[in-house]
């Protein structure tokens, strides 16, 4: 997912002191205002034919205040005071009057236009800072939708520095860099834009100056300081940038982002110089910026992006800390279940071959083909520990590559029933194979350690002499392989957690086997299954027990050397 729209994003509007431009239009407007009212008044003789026809004046007062600001509004109301007694009052063409009245009306007029003028004013600037807010509530909105999109970093990073060249580009800010530090301390840049700029590696000196701000904590630019840089001898050397190095470096500005009193990184900002650019503001110190009107809303813009790199450091830190939780789960339950079925076996092994090697008894022939027999089957329950183990490691990293090709189910079940027959003499095993099955495609040693360990757990979890069933399905596209029994069965919110590895069913009846083996038996079996394209589940048995089934596809796959063909009947 990439993050890319910033078409909602609003830019800020400049903010800061006057312009040449603006005072010059300013006041032309201030003169120009006041002498259009007063032309007509002069042709027409109106005054003191309307004697209150001065309160037009206030009009282009109010006018200029509510639109250019204060120094239009009070330069309208002087220039009105003085066209309104130049031109209208008696003696005309001249500015003096010879009766009192004449100068406090005057004189009120004045007050009266420039408190007026004021007034629009402040509504004006109190207008405009509503909507500011609203602008700023807004960008601030647009840009924590955006960061939300996705959850990773980089990506986060990119909006942010899109968005900062988006919504500031009215203040001369048109590149920006954000600089992570790396577990060695080097600054990588981790989002830049455009990124066709400031995507780069930094210079020597650009490295010093962002290591210097993330190691101080405090704002930079290339003008500020003397970068210190390292002799072949080991001795440190302080190098002010002069000349045209010096014009570049006005253009370039560190920043540090900091979570409370720790720098987690360094903002890189490429400002263009002018009266109304961010660069006027370089002068202060970060805790001045953070409540200047100018600039209080770019840190609070850039308080984002810290908390952004904050909450992916914590995320990351949990991620490690459940890493390590559920890694010490599974050592410990590793360790419980192996060494619980590698100690019975080991012992009864040993119990035998210590019985075998009695001197003082006379064993028969009978009674040592037993010990032999409990030696071998003891040594086949280890080597299957040792198998799971070995196909689990194989499983999650990744090196299990089953080699497939078309292969008759019944064929499968009859070898693995066969192998399995001294451990299922004393059950009853009812095999329902249809004819005509088609050959599936599978990795045939791997399905027949998926068969045996199915068959083996339901022989070792369910009571002495219950039956076994065993039975294929064909389902358009698919085999479908049941393994079903007369156990106690599993309970319902246990039928998806038996894959999970060192998992194992605590059964509450009495009489019922207790959960015995390490809990690999079932996760291998999902892992091999999947590795062959197919499905298992489990699902409780009607009258008692479980039902295990394995999905196998029928379709072509990789590793098949020829298409399906049906069973010879």
């Amino acid at each position: 997912m990439h993050i890319h729209s910033f078409s909602s994003f609003p830019a800020l509007k400049a903010q800061g002191g006057r312009s040449w431009q603006r005072t010059f239009w300013d006041s032309i407007l201030a003169i120009a205002g006041p002498l259009l009212v007063t032309l007509p008044l002069f042709l027409l003789h109106l005054y003191p034919l309307i004697p209150n026809i001065s309160l037009l004046y206030l009009l282009v007062v109010l006018g200029l205040a509510s639109t250019r600001g204060r120094y239009a509004a009070i330069l309208a109301s002087l220039v009105s005071t003085l066209a309104f007694d130049f031109f209208l009052v008696p003696p005309l063409y001249a500015l003096t009057m010879y009766r009192p009245e004449e100068w406090i009306a005057l004189f009120v007029f004045l007050v009266d236009a420039i408190l007026t003028g004021q007034l629009a004013v402040l509504l004006r600037q109190r207008a405009e800072a509503a909507r500011r807010q609203e602008r700023e509530t807004r960008i601030l909105y647009e840009l924590v939708r955006l960061i939300s999109i996705s959850d990773h970093l980089g990506q986060q990073l990119q909006a942010i520095a899109e968005s900062i060249i988006t919504v500031f580009s009215s203040w001369g800010i048109r590149g920006c860099a954000l600089f992570l530090p790396d577990p060695t301390g080097k600054l990588i840049n981790r989002a830049a834009a455009p990124q066709t700029d400031l995507s780069r590696p930094l210079s020597s000196d650009e490295q010093a100056v962002a290591l210097q701000v993330l190691r101080e904590g405090r704002s930079l630019g290339f003008h500020e300081m003397a970068l210190v840089r390292h002799t072949a001898m080991g001795a440190v050397s302080r190098v002010v940038i002069h000349g045209s190095s010096f014009q570049q470096a006005m253009r370039l500005r560190f920043i540090p982002l900091k979570w409370g009193t720790r720098v987690v990184g360094v903002l890189l900002l490429r400002i263009e110089g002018g009266p109304l650019s961010y660069a006027e503001e370089a002068h202060l110190t970060e805790e001045q910026e953070r409540t200047h009107p100018r600039t209080t809303f770019f840190w609070t813009f850039l308080d984002q992006a810290v908390a952004v790199v904050e909450l992916a450091r914590l995320r990351d830190e949990a991620l490690d800390m459940e890493i390590l939780r559920r890694t010490d789960e599974l050592r410990a339950a590793l360790l419980s279940s192996v060494s619980h079925d590698l100690r019975t076996p080991l012992a009864s092994i040993k119990a035998a071959a210590s019985s075998l090697l009695q001197e003082d008894v006379d064993w028969d022939e009978e009674e040592r083909k037993n010990f032999a027999l409990a030696i071998e089957r003891e040594a086949d329950r280890l080597n299957r520990l040792v198998g799971n183990l070995l196909d689990m490691s194989r499983i999650e990293g990744g090196a299990l590559k089953p080699e497939k090709d078309w292969y008759a189910l019944p064929d499968l079940i009859e070898d693995v029933l066969q192998r399995m027959q001294p451990l299922l003499k004393d059950r009853p095993i009812q095999v329902d194979l249809p004819p005509d099955l088609p050959l599936a495609s599978f990795d045939y040693v791997q399905m027949d350690q998926v068969l045996t360990n199915l068959v083996e757990n339901a022989a070792r979890y369910t009571p002495a002499r219950s039956p076994i069933d065993i039975d294929v399905q064909h389902q358009k596209d698919v085999l479908l392989l049941h393994v079903a029994d007369r156990g106690p069965g599993i309970p319902e919110a246990d039928l998806e957690r038996v894959f999970d590895k060192f998992y194992r069913v605590q059964q509450k009846k009495q009489g019922s086997p207790s959960p015995l083996g390490t809990g690999l038996g079932l996760a291998v079996c999902k892992g091999l299954v999947e590795a062959n394209g197919g499905r298992i589940w489990a699902q409780a048995r009607e009258g008692g027990g479980v039902v295990f089934t394995v999905e196998l596809p029928l379709s072509l796959q990789e590793g098949s050397s020829f298409p399906p063909v049906t069973q010879a009947p």
